[in-house]
């Protein structure tokens, strides 16, 4: 009998094999780097652990991270990624696989940082962040400066000295690293804490955000291209100014934010004007105002005395008046006397009719017409009262037979009534009941919805409303002229402002050409 070809070796279990299989990977092997491109990456798990594969041209590996580890990663992995991937080799007995348990994830070299770079300024430039319309004016001459840096580094000095140079201001550090993994939440938690700062709080909101940072490779700036900083950035209520590296250093959220600066003492020079020169210019402008109230004054003053030479006197003005008063007054008195002759006249006319046809025979007259008509009534009285006697009695037993049907015919539909009533009654306390709570969700709707589009909402996001003195809303600059007055209101109330620039003068009005016959009023 032939042998067995498996001899006397041992017999193992497919779970045994499995497990002698894994420790002599992981013993042989244990911590690896694996230089590869990412390959089949969907995103985290639903268990929050991600799954993908490194390849090159002839081979692959499978790889995984967990979910602890994947929230700590400073690159996030992303499809087509050159990466150096460092971890632990191991198997999986469930596929009969071997894979790669990544602890950590570098580009490899600035090629692939410039890449994920490139490929990512291009879908946050898709999703509209980096459109100029999303962009806010930087405040002119700012009250309070929120700067999100290092607090120990030479930027914050240069920033601080060159703000008490041009224009001192209250200034609001918020301290952030600026390299390395937590860089990149830091800065976020800035700005959007300022953000969040309320108006009348006790720490004042700042009108106008500064991110610095010195020079430094890609690497050293790689926090402000991270997506958690743009994003924060975009949204960022209150202006912000980007001032990272030197003038030839660019990263993402200099495309996000409102401006950016080419170094953090430029920065600097951009949120705040020269005091000196704001100064001389407000000598100036008043000296010319001083200049132009003198020549208005002047030109007034001659207008007064020219116009006074030419004004009528009194008597040009009333002589005519008076002239055409006599004669009317002469007039009235004539044309009264042919009136009141007339009307004499008229008068002995209407008398002598009156004297033909005299009331006292007219009256005797009618008197013994009314006589003739009282006696032949007297005579037909009885034959009168009786008839009107028995139809009397006739309407009075039909009245009563209607009365009786009637008041029958009133009691049946009354009860019929009654029942309509409660019928209608119990439909109608749940009917009416049911339109009150439909009314008050309406209305609630309503209220939100006048909330939503009022414009107070987008006055709390720091937005203001220009109206001019009649409180009629600006809606374009061009229709407002320079020195006009303005109101803003902004979200908790009221402020009146100038608009800058030289108020056009009032052309003097032209006199008026004296009139022959005029009114002095």
């Amino acid at each position: 009998m032939a042998e067995s070809p498996a001899g006397n070796a041992p017999e193992l279990s497919v779970s045994e094999l499995a497990a002698a299989l894994k420790r002599t990977v992981e013993d042989r092997f244990g911590f690896v780097r694996v230089r590869g491109e990412i390959s089949n990456y969907r995103g985290p798990h639903s268990s929050g652990h991600a799954y993908f594969s490194l390849k090159d041209q002839n081979a692959r590996l499978d790889a995984v991270i967990w979910k602890g580890v994947f929230s700590r990663l400073r690159t996030k992995p992303e499809e087509g990624l050159e990466v150096i991937a460092t971890g632990k080799l191991t198997t999986f007995p469930g596929k009969s696989s071997y894979q790669i348990v990544v602890e950590a994830i570098e580009p490899a070299g600035v090629g692939a940082l410039l890449a994920q770079l490139e490929e990512r300024r291009k879908r946050l430039a898709a999703e509209g962040l980096f459109d100029a319309a999303r962009k806010q004016l930087i405040p002119y001459l700012p009250t309070t400066i929120g700067v999100v840096t290092s607090p120990t580094g030479a930027v914050i000095r240069d920033i601080l000295h060159r703000i008490r140079d041009r224009f001192p201001c209250d200034v609001i550090v918020w301290p952030v690293r600026v390299q390395g993994e937590t860089a990149a939440g830091e800065v976020a938690a800035a700005i959007r804490g300022f953000n969040a700062l309320p108006e009348d709080g006790p720490i004042r909101r700042p009108d106008v955000l500064i991110v610095a940072r010195g020079g430094g490779s890609l690497e050293d700036l790689w926090a402000f291209n991270e997506e958690i900083v743009v994003r924060a950035a975009a949204e960022s209520m209150i202006p912000l100014v980007s001032a990272i590296g030197h003038e030839t250093d660019t990263t993402l959220i200099d495309h996000a934010a409102d401006l950016r600066a080419p170094t953090p003492t430029g920065a600097a020079e951009k949120v705040v004007p020269v005091r000196v020169d704001l100064l001389a210019q407000q000598t100036e402008l008043a000296r010319r105002l001083a200049h132009a109230q003198t020549r208005l004054l002047d030109t007034r003053r001659n207008e007064l005395r020219a116009l006074a030479r030419v004004l009528p006197t009194s008597d040009d003005i009333l002589g005519g008046r008076r002239q055409s008063l006599d004669a009317c007054a002469s007039s009235l008195r004539k044309d009264m006397r042919d009136l009141l002759a007339r009307r004499k006249a008229g008068l002995d006319a209407l008398a002598r009719v009156l004297a033909d046809h005299s009331p006292r025979a007219e009256l005797n007259q009618k008197r013994g017409e009314f006589n003739r008509a009282a006696d032949r009534l007297e005579l037909a009285r009885p034959a009168i009262l009786s008839k009107r006697a028995d139809a009397l009695r006739e309407k009075s037993r039909r009245l009563d037979r209607a009365m009786e049907n009637r008041m029958i015919r009133g009691r049946e539909q009354i009860a019929r009534r009654r029942e309509a009533l409660a019928t209608w009654h119990g439909r109608l306390a749940p009917a009416f009941a049911r339109l009150i709570a439909q009314r008050r969700e309406r209305l609630a709707t309503l209220e939100k919805l006048r909330a939503s589009l009022g414009y107070e909402n987008v006055l709390a996001r720091g937005f203001a409303l220009v109206r001019d003195e009649n409180r009629t809303p600006l809606r374009s600059a061009d229709a407002i002229s320079p020195g006009q007055k303005l109101i803003l209101q902004l979200s908790n109330g009221e402020r009146h402002a100038t608009a800058d620039g030289e108020a056009p003068k009032k052309p003097a009005k032209p006199a008026r050409p004296p009139s022959g016959q005029g009114s002095l009023f």
